[in-house]
């Protein structure tokens, strides 16, 4: 499979798309741009973001918030809250348990369930 293929057929912000699965991880692609997602945290599962393309602006709770360019990769630890955005589109790659819920707890207008990531 190719990346950057995938990521051409992902037409929604904030939407991740499961290409895969290793183990008890799926393997997503997404594209960010604007600061719709809530904060949020996963209780039991670290979450990891690779960038594709772009810059993401990461923000973590009671930290500086920084920016992530392409190549670069960042694993969230279970439990902390986190929120991304984009001011222009970035393309990202999450490894993510198959339990994990897209805004954890948090519900929105944008959260996606399993089914929806398919």
């Amino acid at each position: 499979m190719n990346v950057t293929e995938a990521l051409e057929k992902v037409t929604t912000y904030f939407s991740p798309k499961i290409l895969g699965e290793v183990n008890d991880q799926y393997i997503k692609v997404a594209k960010i741009k604007g600061q719709d997602l809530p904060w949020h945290n996963h209780e039991n599962e670290d979450e990891l973001f690779y960038i594709v393309s772009g810059t993401l602006l990461m923000e973590i709770e009671n930290e500086p918030a920084f920016d992530m360019n392409q190549g670069d990769l960042f694993v969230v630890k279970k439990g902390v809250n986190h929120r991304v955005s984009a001011v222009e589109e970035c393309s990202i790659m999450l490894i993510e348990s198959k339990t994990t819920e897209h805004t954890g707890k948090v519900k929105s207008a944008i959260t996606k369930s399993i089914e929806d990531q398919k």
